[in-house]
């Protein structure tokens, strides 16, 4: 294995994890963007309405795309897989 071919696949591999991520971050950055607009309209500071409402979404949203995430993931791994014998050789 050469470094570049290293290097490719640490990169492929940081881009799969965030590429699966994603779906669940950015719905819980969305939910704590409106509570936290929501917190500072209505003056209320409460730790549980900042939580609780994010926490939530991001559950959903794993559950939403979990086919997505794991087709994206199986994918990365058939390709990994797939490279084995000319890494070895």
């Amino acid at each position: 294995m050469t470094q570049e071919l290293a290097a490719y696949l640490t990169s492929q591999a940081l881009t799969t994890a965030l590429i699966v991520s994603a779906p669940m971050l950015l719905a819980g950055m969305i939910v704590g963007i409106a509570v936290s607009i929501f917190q500072a309209v209505t003056q209320i500071n409460e730790m549980t309405l900042a939580f609780v409402p994010k926490i939530v979404v991001t559950a959903l949203a794993l559950l939403l795309f979990m086919p997505w995430m794991a087709a994206k993931l199986v994918d990365f791994m058939h390709y990994i897989f797939a490279i084995i014998p000319n890494i070895a050789s």
